[in-house]
């Protein structure tokens, strides 16, 4: 079994995990920073989101930064914050994003959920880089984490209250299709993939390990750990790093008492395939 250390701590929710020029990128709620670490453990603040919690980041293939929320949002060179895209006619609040090699984004809205078992309500809406926003998916229970393969030919989402892995078919025109499951009792958050096409994730509700998955669900790679994982990326050098953003979860009832004791924490891992395909 594989093991990890801190090399970051003392963070709230620390969500959305990115390798992005040579360091791990990642979206601290609770606050409205975007901070960046190398994996020593030196950290800044490199950038603002929208703050509180269920927002995300990604880049254009041009560099500008994307920040998810209340709508779709980039950043521009001189520090002003615009739309990027009008997704208000689809949904009102936006989770994750995942921008392909074309420069296609997908981002996942959930609209209103019932934890209770109700019909499931998130979607997918695909942004392509001309400006066309179009509905891809429905139907989601609970959209997390999203990774698209290096063809641009499979994107993989996490549904995080079905407890599985998700997988579509892309098109040519970005459109989703051939639904299927991925793999079942992964009850993962934010993920990421590897050049073996394995999926790293948390290994399933309330449970606090971060799990190396092969589609069909065969766990390959288990890493324990003592608090929650809530998003994976591959990076470093060689892009063997396994990056896990780790808290405590107590619960939807106290998360403003979960933020303020601070349990958030980057660790890292070697892990045995390096990274591959978006983001």
């Amino acid at each position: 079994m594989t093991e990890a250390r801190v090399i970051l701590e003392g963070l709230a929710y620390v969500e959305s995990a990115r390798w992005h020029d040579g360091r791990l990128w990642f979206a601290h709620w609770g606050t409205d920073e975007i901070i960046a670490v190398d994996p020593e453990g030196n950290a800044e603040v490199v950038g603002r989101g929208p703050g509180g919690l269920g927002w995300s980041i990604d880049w254009l293939p041009d560099g500008h930064l994307l920040t998810t929320g209340s709508g779709l949002f980039r950043h521009e060179a001189d520090g002003s914050i615009v739309p990027h895209a009008d997704l208000g006619h689809l949904a009102s609040d936006w989770n994750e994003i995942v921008v392909d090699g074309r420069g296609i984004i997908y981002v996942n809205g959930r609209c209103e959920f019932d934890f209770s078992g109700g019909p499931p309500q998130g979607i997918i809406a695909m942004v392509t880089p001309d400006g066309e926003v179009r509905q891809v998916a429905d139907g989601i229970a609970f959209p997390n984490g999203m990774v698209v393969t290096p063809d641009n030919r499979t994107l993989i989402i996490a549904e995080s209250i079905a407890q599985k892995l998700t997988v579509f078919d892309i098109g040519d025109d970005g459109s989703l299709s051939s639904r299927r499951t991925w793999a079942d009792g992964i009850g993962a958050d934010g993920i990421c993939l590897d050049v073996d096409g394995a999926v790293w994730a948390q290994s399933g509700a309330m449970e606090t390990a971060c799990v190396r998955v092969r589609e069909g669900g065969e766990i390959l790679e288990r890493i324990d750990l003592d608090r929650s994982p809530f998003a994976c990326a591959l990076g470093g050098p060689d892009g063997r790093t396994l990056f896990i953003l780790a808290a405590e979860w107590r619960g939807f009832e106290e998360i403003d008492a979960a933020i303020a004791d601070r349990t958030g924490q980057v660790l890292v891992a070697d892990a045995p395939a390096p990274g591959a395909g978006w983001p």
